[in-house]
């Protein structure tokens, strides 16, 4: 379907349904491959810093500060879509991953698949250049 002028209205972060912390969930995803990579919490803040910066920024919930992803590993999120699921309480980041995603080391935190009632392990942490 092509949009249409009918189909465009400014986006505002208030339309959005946060939780009663004020936070909304956001599922980061590989924009080239689809790979769901993590999740994580933003606030109407963190959307604002995101969409104007291109760097996606979170929410810490147990910091309760901003949380620019890669800050500190160097791991960094660069925005290239967002979108807002039906209900508009949860996001879908489509971005430009540079390094691990998790902060276990490994590509995303989706790396536990259940099996018959068993956990299993999928990938191990990526090996650093160092």
């Amino acid at each position: 379907m092509q949009d249409t002028a009918d189909d465009r209205v400014a986006f505002d972060t208030g339309t959005l349904k946060y939780n009663e912390a004020g936070l909304i969930p956001a599922i980061a995803q590989d924009a080239e491959t689809g790979e769901v990579l993590m999740m994580a919490w933003m606030n109407a803040d963190s959307i604002t810093q995101t969409l104007s910066s291109g760097r996606v920024t979170y929410w810490s919930r147990s910091r309760q500060s901003f949380w620019a992803k890669g800050e500190t590993s160097g791991n960094v999120q660069e925005l290239t879509g967002l979108r807002i699921d039906c209900d508009r309480d949860c996001l879908l980041l489509q971005v430009r991953q540079t390094g691990p995603a998790c902060h276990t080391g490994r590509r995303s935190c989706f790396y536990t698949d259940l099996r018959d009632g068993v956990e299993v392990i999928t990938s191990a942490p990526v090996a650093t250049g160092s």
